[in-house]
């Protein structure tokens, strides 16, 4: 089992929480102030470590087995995000799904950064 950091379609109520198959939730959790946060083309969120400038960004940990991030979870994100590491606020690390990097799409990105929470961003917009 892996410990991974979601922060968008795939937490609680949203439309892709099936995907992670029954994994256990383990806790709600915010990131490190390390990574600026974008909306990838309005349809899900990314996070970019940055060394400066950067905000903790909301989301939710679960356990995954990693034959559910390998046929499920992975094969579901878009070409924009690669899978990552990321901090959490209390230190500890998880996996997430990080904006690819050299980012190479030709589809939008919008700074949410100050926003720091993919449902409050959604619900505003």
């Amino acid at each position: 089992m892996a410990l991974m950091f979601f922060n968008g379609g795939a937490m609680r109520g949203e439309p892709l929480h099936h995907l992670l198959d029954g994994s256990p939730f383990v806790t709600s959790a915010k990131t490190a102030p390390k990574y600026r946060f974008y909306a990838v083309g309005e349809q899900c969120p990314a996070l970019y470590p940055v060394s400066h400038g950067g905000a903790a960004v909301t989301g939710e940990v679960y356990d995954v087995s990693l034959d559910t991030l390998r046929d499920k979870v992975l094969p579901s994100e878009p070409h924009e995000l690669e899978l990552g590491v990321v901090e959490l606020a209390d230190g500890s690390s998880a996996f997430a799904m990080l904006l690819r990097r050299p980012y190479t799409s030709h589809v939008a990105l919008r700074d949410i950064t100050e926003v720091g929470d993919w449902r409050a961003y959604k619900a505003s917009a």
